[in-house]
């Protein structure tokens, strides 16, 4: 994901969606919908024919639940006229001076209600095979300056909440920018804290004298069982996303593996429970994918059924049986997501093998959890 960008190239927010709120890295101008369902961002070829050969391509598919939904793309081409909004002829479209198309994802942080999130660089190369020599020196200064040349990863940036005040504090890049591969292991441990007045593995849900006081040392974190038993199952997951990733032959630069978890510490646990019974929602679901013209569709129901240098950049009739299941799908969600992201500098390579730096990324990442959990036994 790229660097932001100066307030002068900040790109005009689109009308009837509002800038992404919880976007820790990547490049500016990425939207929501008003129900935070659904992500909105600007097509970048490339990255819409990866996400395209994803659903059509079957040596992709075994990446395909490791990344997110694809619902197709969407595109500006008028905005109705303010001034005549009960007009005889109906809706006054007025047109634009740009066409402007953008790709519609889902937004992995939707239904958390406190999103602890962490985007992670993957890869040794920052730059792509028609980068400039000027630029491929500087991605290479810039790897060999950070973490990335030896280690694979790069902490882009995170956010994780306060207990105290329910509010997410932000790590910026440039914390990841200029920590040393040795210090990786104090960003992993400022990124999944433990709540330092709860040892136990009480129910936390049902004990209100768990919860945190503004007399603890750390305003941040979830108690250590539920968060040792999170990071098992998070290390677990990345482990059949580096299987998956090193039977392809692809080169990711400026990918990133994203990963989201609760930090409420009842939906957390809830959610851990839920989700090591199997109850949890499918995530993974196939996805149809479909082309959403204009506005027209988000709502309707119907609709359901480039320089190659990365800066860093079923209805049921029944209401009752229907709201019921709704009540259902409120408390299956799983405690933590991890997929895939930012592909815009992403190809298939043939021959070529499989993508050693992205891979030495993955086993960092694993062997940092691996790490993070061995302090949490250690200590419990």
């Amino acid at each position: 994901m790229s660097e932001t960008p100066s307030v002068s190239s900040t790109p005009t927010p689109t009308p009837g969606f509002i800038a992404l709120a919880s976007q820790v890295g990547g490049h500016a101008g990425v939207e929501t919908t008003e129900d935070g369902s659904l992500i909105i961002k600007p097509v970048l070829q490339r990255e819409l024919q990866f996400y395209q050969a994803l659903q059509q391509d079957p040596t992709l598919a075994a990446l395909l639940p490791f990344t997110a939904k694809f619902l197709g793309t969407l595109k500006l081409e008028g905005t109705v006229d303010p001034t005549k909004p009960d007009s005889t002829e109906g809706i006054i479209m007025q047109p634009v001076k740009e066409a402007k198309e953008s790709m519609v994802l889902e937004n992995l942080t939707f239904g958390f209600l406190k999103p602890n999130i962490l985007d992670v660089k993957l890869g040794t190369v920052l730059y792509d095979d028609n980068a400039s020599p000027d630029k491929v020196a500087r991605m290479e200064k810039t790897a060999r300056d950070t973490t990335s040349f030896e280690t694979g990863v790069r902490l882009t940036g995170f956010q994780v909440y306060d207990n105290i005040t329910s509010l997410p504090v932000n790590t910026p890049k440039l914390y990841g920018k200029t920590i040393k591969p040795h210090q990786l292991s104090e960003g992993i441990a400022k990124f999944f804290p433990v709540a330092s007045d709860s040892n136990s593995s009480t129910d936390i849900a049902n004990d209100a004298s768990t919860l945190p006081s503004s007399s603890s040392s750390s305003s941040s974190g979830l108690p250590r069982n539920t968060l040792i038993r999170i990071l098992r199952a998070l290390r677990e997951e990345i482990a059949l996303i580096r299987e998956a990733y090193s039977a392809l032959e692809l080169r990711m630069v400026g990918g990133s593996l994203l990963i989201v978890y609760e930090a409420d510490w009842e939906r957390a646990e809830e959610g851990i429970k839920n989700y090591l019974e199997g109850n949890v929602n499918d995530a993974d679901a196939d996805t149809e994918m479909q082309d959403v013209s204009v506005y027209e569709g988000l709502n309707e129901k119907e609709k359901e059924n480039e320089d190659g240098g990365v800066e860093d950049g079923d209805e049921d009739e029944n209401e009752e049986d229907e709201d019921e299941d709704d009540d259902d799908d409120e408390t299956l969600i799983p405690p933590f997501v991890v997929k895939l992201i930012d592909f815009a500098h992403t190809s298939v390579a043939p021959g070529k093998g499989p993508d050693e730096g992205v891979l030495l990324g993955i086993d960092t990442i694993l062997r940092l959890l691996d790490g993070r959990l061995s302090e949490l036994a250690v200590f419990s």
